[in-house]
């Protein structure tokens, strides 16, 4: 059986390869604003913004850009600082959450028709009335549909747009 045979690497020859590395000058990360950093501290210092710190320099033969400015100041004079960010707002999942509010007030159910309902959709923009056996939450605007709504859901309505008078 013949058995592949690997090259033995050159230690010695990586060893001085390592030692002679010099990475490109364009890709170490704020090259050209290192030299500059006391310059940024003090403009800093002073409250200048990131945008009037980058047209100095670049008024001064430094080759930058308002983002990359920021971003030195971000890392390099902030110490890695991250920008506070909004919290996410935690939903339930559906199936926990009850059918009808707690902080609505409780309505009298109302009478059945005698007629069943459609079971094709209006032709409106309307999102179509949820089902009663299942959890529909919708998440898009409330906009009532007064052509959807009975003559006395109707009536609620319309009287709860008109202005009411002052209290006196």
């Amino acid at each position: 059986m013949n058995a592949p045979i690997t090259p033995t690497p050159d230690l010695e020859s990586l060893r001085k390869a390592v030692q002679e590395f010099r990475p490109n000058p364009h890709r170490v990360p704020f090259n050209g604003l290192k030299p500059v950093h006391d310059s940024i501290v003090e403009l800093r210092n002073k409250n200048a913004s990131y945008f009037l710190i980058a047209e100095i320099l670049q008024q001064n033969g430094v080759k930058t850009s308002r983002a990359r400015v920021a971003e030195y100041g971000r890392i390099v004079l902030e110490g890695g600082k991250t920008r506070k960010r909004r919290k996410r707002a935690r939903t339930a999942p559906a199936a926990n959450i009850a059918a009808t509010p707690q902080s609505a007030p409780a309505v009298a159910a109302k009478p059945t028709p005698a007629t069943p309902a459609p079971t094709t959709a209006p032709a409106g923009n309307g999102t179509p009335p949820p089902k009663e056996n299942l959890s529909y939450h919708s998440r898009g605007p409330h906009i009532a549909n007064v052509r959807m709504m009975g003559a006395e859901e109707a009536k609620e309505f319309n009287d709860s747009l008109k202005p009411k008078p002052p209290a006196s």
